[in-house]
């Protein structure tokens, strides 16, 4: 991860911290490809993150489960 995606996870983490509800991630799929991720807190839709993206990467591959 370089430094300036690592900041700015930790100044999303911070910025979180005071809310009570948790962001979560959610992969949107058309014919078994991730096409979106949605970062979602609670109900509300914060962004979309293209999946082919630096930051997109580094999200499916936290929660990509082996074959």
């Amino acid at each position: 991860m370089s430094e300036n995606a690592t900041v700015a996870a930790e100044e999303a983490i911070a910025e979180n911290t005071d809310n009570t509800e948790d962001v979560s991630y959610h992969a949107v799929e058309k014919d078994g490809t991730v096409t979106a991720i949605w970062e979602m807190q609670g109900q509300k839709h914060l962004r979309t993150i293209d999946p082919r993206s630096n930051e997109g990467k580094q999200i499916l591959a936290l929660f990509e489960t082996a074959a």
